[in-house]
This record gives C-alpha cells, structure tokens and sequence, in this order.
C-alpha cells in the first residue's frame, strides 16, 4: 500500500496543529441550545414537550455531553488501538513508510479530538452548571469486540482493523448538521466542524486502506470477512439507550414514562432506516472490492437490512 496523493499538508492543515483551542465564552446567557433538536429522537415526543424548559435544556445539554463522551472514548479505544498498529507495521498488511506516517497522523488526530471533546464538556458544564452523567463505555466496546470474537476468533487483529474500517466510513447526521445549525452554541458547531474536517481525511484513508486489506486477505478468509461487516455496522450504530433512559429520569420522568418515550422514539423500522443512511458510503466501498460477491456476503447484508433504499 502507498501512500495517498497528492499529499495532505497535515502539518499546516489538521486541526490539532492550525486550530486553536474552542472556547464558550458569553452564548449561554444569549439563548443558544447545546444541540440540535432536530437530532436528539426523543425531543418531540408528548411526555419531553411537558417537561419545564430548564429541564428540557438540561436534556439536550446530556445529550450532548453522551455524544463527547463517546467520541473521547472511541477515538482513543478503539481507532487509535488499531492505527497505531497500521503506524507501526504489526497490522499484517504491508504498507510502506509514508502510509505508516499517515497513520500516526490520525492517531494524534484522533487523541486530539478525544481531548477537545473532553474540554468542551468541562467547559460547558462547568458554566451551565449542568453535570454529565458517568459514561461507561464498557458495554458499547464488548458488543463491539463480541462480533469479531464471534466472526473471526482467530484473527483478533483483522477484526480491530475491521472496526476502524467500518466506523470510519460512516457518515452520521452529527458531523454533517450541527454545524449548519446556528442556534446551537458556536463553540459546539466549531468543535463539531473541526473534528469533520479531520475525518474527511481519515475517510479517504481507511477507503484506501480496505481495499488494501480485502486485497491481501486470502480467499477462503474473504467470506468469514464478509459476513462479518454487516454485524460491525450494526454494532457502531445501534443507539445507545442507557445515557438516554439516564437523562430521561433525571429530567423528570417517572420509570413508565422513560420506557414509553425510549419505545415511541426509537422504533425498529426508524432505527433501521437511520443505520442504512450512515452505512450507504461504507456498503459501497464493500460492494466494489467484492465483498457482497463472496459465498454468503450478500445474504450477511440483506440479513441485516442494509441493502434496502440506498442512493
């Protein structure tokens, strides 16, 4: 593998050396909402619409903070546990030196991106005296990590690739929305973009890089790769609904009333729907190198409804 061209200027362009450091400043007193309604699932339903207005910020502010905390855990326990093998040479995939150098480009993007996610957090808590709840990243990263021990047992490191491959070809609504949406604290919509900027690269990359991969993997391992994607897909996107249940009860809502609100608001057929939008980019790339060709490839996908309605 060889690197990409022409060549990104990462030591004048990437944010964690050309970008500074995002600050509050003066906005909450101004009227701007810590996120986006539109994205928050529950924000219209009945029982939040009652809710006092100081409780349904307070909402959106844990919102929020949720979506911080697990960029700053994910980017550090999951991408940069796999770039880091990508930079020093012990992925199995062979890459020459620019491509190593590449990938310890990300790697410190990525550690940056968890610090700023972490600062934004202490900073907007600390001035809207709204306290994130504890984040426990534990379940996400086993669910995650039980895919590939069920799909690739004895290939531990192909399945962390795997991971990095998959999350970081998916394009959320977040990256993409918040920052167009101006009634949203600027420093939000500014860290928001900035770590967008960052992954459109980081895009580019991991596309190159899995063709790569499914290049040198050989044929009797294709499938096993294959079938394991879809699974992959799922598990990155499949909403978290502990922080969701958490905030709900904190803001009010008695235990009967969060179950209806977290049943109403993420309904099998609207959750499924939002998996195939963040997931067409990354079906495409599978689809081109050949990955739905393979015996049982396409029957993985189809499985996991994420064949259906793709533009």
């Amino acid at each position: 593998m060889s690197a990409a061209d022409p060549k990104r200027e990462w030591y004048d362009r990437a944010g964690v050396r050309s970008g500074p450091r995002r600050r509050l400043g003066g906005e909450l007193a101004t009227g701007r909402l810590f996120f986006p309604p539109g994205l928050v699932p529950y924000w219209d339903h009945p029982r939040v619409r009652a809710l006092p207005e100081k409780r349904r910020a307070e909402l959106l502010a844990r919102h929020l903070f949720q979506y911080l905390g697990f960029t700053a855990q994910f980017e550090t326990r999951v991408v940069n546990r796999a770039t880091e093998r990508i930079a020093g040479g012990r992925s199995g995939v062979d890459a020459d030196t620019p491509v190593r150098l590449d990938a310890y480009r990300i790697y410190v993007d990525e550690g940056y991106h968890s610090l700023y996610s972490l600062d934004i957090i202490d900073q907007i808590s600390a001035a809207s005296r709204i306290a994130p709840a504890p984040y426990d990243f534990e379940p996400f990263l086993s669910r995650l990590d039980h895919v590939g021990e069920q799909a690739l047992p004895d290939e531990p490191v192909l399945a962390q690739l795997l991971q990095v491959v998959v999350f970081e070809m998916l394009i959320t609504a977040i990256l993409n929305d918040v920052p167009k949406d101006p009634r949203v604290l600027t420093v939000v919509r500014d860290v928001v973009r900035d770590h967008a900027r960052d992954e459109g690269w980081h895009h580019v990359f991991f596309s190159r890089f899995f063709r790569e991969l499914w290049a040198q993997q050989p044929a009797g391992l294709r499938g096993r790769v294959a079938r394991c994607l879809p699974e992959l897909i799922r598990s990155s996107l499949l909403p978290d609904l502990r922080p969701v249940r958490a905030s709900l009860g904190a803001a009010g809502l008695p235990p009967a009333a969060v179950e209806e609100v977290v049943r109403d608001a993420y309904p099998a057929d609207r959750v499924n729907a939002g998996i195939r939008s963040a997931a067409r980019h990354a079906v495409r790339l599978f689809e081109e190198v050949g990955a739905l060709s393979v015996p049982g490839g396409r029957e993985a996908f189809e499985a996991a409804e994420l064949l259906h309605d793709r533009s």
